[in-house]
């Protein structure tokens, strides 16, 4: 699935080293311990440069769109920006396929109800096991409306079970809901194979692919979703949810939004215009760490470099995470094609929020719970016992925190 670009970068321990000096959070300490950020699939710190294009939006041109003076201007500039930077950060054919909202829930509550709207009682949509809550309530709440939800059950290693979806989809499903990568346990779904199902069937795909594009480069061109959603406070953005639609697909759907705000109908009201600057910041930032001859050549070649930094910091926490008395780690493993570089584990006897104070007493940031992936915590059988502690790499991360974090999880002792 990953986007091909001809130059080729390199992101290596020292490239690492020079971006932490862009974050100004990885200096912060704790009493004398230096705090590692090790859960970026809750959100990301944000670039010296993210931070800077928010404050310039505040500090120049606070005022609302398409006014006859330069103030206003700028913001429709800004709005414009962002449009045409997430369209070139996704391989998107242009800004007009781009829609923003507060975060990406509130766009798939939207876009559930509107489509609901060209359904018939009995019309059927299938949702996964694997997926964060965000891809999969909105859509179990149109059971409401007289529409037929389906699951598609996912195997005991974390992958989805492909012969039960195929089995399941008919001429009935109008739509499928998918994550690109789960951001519980690391998969990455076959979304390419998932979508010519979808389009042998006449079905709709919306893709969840937050825990996906900090990750890999993507091209939605090529994989063609009718729908695919992502946050950029997951790719060191401001808190702004992204959706981008097929062209002219939400131009035929009936939303909930009001006549103020276009061109695309399923904003609500006035964008966070800030935020959005911030948004263009932050995959400039990404692109800068590329090449090429273009804007898409540059961030693609970032993000294959990136990935592979991610992918092989997170191997190695993984490999060794597993050797220590007591851990399991769930999830695929990774030899077998595309994964996240976001590991989940347990540890006998330790309740995984007490782990993650403990670790966090000493300056690990690790996450733990269930993530709003409760539904593959439960089907596991690990909800009643406190979910999962879970770390997740990010590109500022380092194999020292690593190490840091393998001996404070090797300390924890059974109750």
């Amino acid at each position: 699935m990953k986007a091909n670009v001809k130059a080729a970068v390199q992101f290596t321990a020292e490239e690492c080293a020079r971006c932490r000096e862009n974050f100004p959070a990885l200096q912060r300490t704790a009493g004398d311990r230096q705090l590692a950020f090790l859960d970026g699939p809750a959100g990301t710190q944000v670039p010296d440069s993210v931070i800077e294009a928010v404050s310039e939006c505040y500090r120049q041109y606070n005022v609302n769109r398409h006014g006859h003076f330069q103030a206003s201007r700028d913001v429709d500039d800004a709005i414009y920006r962002a449009r045409q930077a997430m369209a070139c950060f996704l391989g998107a054919a242009g800004p007009e396929q781009i829609s923003f909202g507060a975060n990406m829930t509130t766009l798939v509550i939207v876009l559930s109800l509107a489509l609901a709207r060209e359904m018939q009682a009995g019309d059927e949509i299938l949702i996964t096991q694997l997926d964060h809550e965000a891809n999969r309530g909105p859509w179990l709440k149109l059971r409401e409306r007289g529409l037929s939800i389906r699951e598609v059950s996912i195997q005991p290693d974390g992958h989805l079970d492909y012969d039960d979806l195929e089995n399941q989809i008919s001429e009935k499903t109008k739509l499928v809901a998918v994550g690109l990568a789960s951001n519980a346990l690391g998969t990455v779904n076959d979304v390419v194979r998932i979508q010519r199902l979808c389009r042998d069937a006449g079905a709709w795909l919306a893709v969840d692919a937050v825990h996906y594009v900090p990750h890999f480069p993507i091209d939605v061109s090529d994989l063609d979703p009718d729908f695919l959603f992502c946050s950029a406070y997951k790719f060191y953005g401001p808190h702004v949810g992204i959706l981008y639609s097929r062209s002219g697909l939400l131009e035929q759907l009936d939303t909930d939004a009001l006549s103020c705000q276009s061109p695309a109908s399923i904003e609500t009201g006035t964008l966070n215009h800030a935020a959005l600057a911030g948004v263009t910041a932050a995959v400039s930032y990404i692109s800068s760490w590329g090449a090429g001859d273009s804007p898409r050549d540059r961030i693609v070649s970032a993000m294959n470099a990136i990935g592979e930094y991610e992918h092989n910091l997170a191997s190695y926490y993984n490999e060794n995470v597993s050797t220590i008395p007591g851990v399991t780690v769930w999830g695929p493993d990774f030899s077998g094609g595309e994964r996240a570089p976001t590991v989940s584990i347990t540890k006998e006897a330790i309740d995984p929020a007490e782990a993650a104070r403990k670790l966090g007493d000493a300056g690990l940031q690790v996450w733990d719970g269930h993530f709003y992936a409760s539904r593959p915590v439960e089907i596991l059988g690990l909800a009643d016992k406190g979910g999962l502690i879970r770390t997740g790499i990010s590109m500022y991360n380092t194999k020292e925190e690593m190490d840091r974090l393998l001996n404070g999880i090797e300390a924890l002792q059974k109750k």
